[in-house]
Formats: C-alpha cells, structure tokens, sequence
C-alpha cells in the first residue's frame, strides 16, 4: 500500500499539520529509514498530547519529564536529537532553540 505524502517543507516537515495521520507519519518515517517500533510512536503520540494541550513543542527536557523518560535514553533511541525526528513524525512545528 502506498501513502501519497503531503506537501513538504526542505527539511521534510508538514507545510499543513491538519495533514498528519499515523499512515503519513509512517511513510515518511519510511521515506527516511526510520523503523517506528512501539517505543518510538508511543513518544511520538505522547508529543502531539503535550502539543495538543500546551499548543506549544517541548524542549528535550520538558518532554522527557512529561513522559517519563531519561534524556540519555531518548538521544540513544533516536540516534539524533530526538525532538526534530518526534516533531517531524509527529506532523508537529519545528522545534525551536537546542534539540
């Protein structure tokens, strides 16, 4: 089955959050060469509750906190900084500020 992607910015974010559905959000994980195991998506549903309700992207260490995760542990998972992979999946705005 092929998911036909939404308009993308050049770092391959959403241009239209109300674009985002968990099939999109897989293939472009896909796209990338990102497995979205469990662990991964359930970060990335847990960012898009905090978006929902602070209507805002949390710094690494809010989000961390908010989910009850050690920071160390999130860089590990996601081999990167983890807020932009998370944002991104996640059909969320950019995180600003060190991610």
């Amino acid at each position: 089955m092929s998911v036909e992607l939404p308009e993308r910015d050049g770092d391959g974010y959403l241009r239209d959050m109300n674009d985002w559905t968990p099939e999109i959000a897989r293939a472009m994980a896909a796209e990338d060469g990102i497995d979205l195991d469990d662990e991964k998506w359930n970060q990335i549903v847990k960012a898009r509750e905090y978006y929902d309700t602070e209507m805002v992207v949390p710094p690494i260490r809010k989000f961390s906190k908010f989910i009850g995760e050690d920071q160390k542990k999130l860089f590990k998972i996601w081999r990167t900084g983890p807020m932009k992979p998370i944002t991104k999946y996640g059909g969320l705005p950019k995180p600003t500020g060190c991610v």
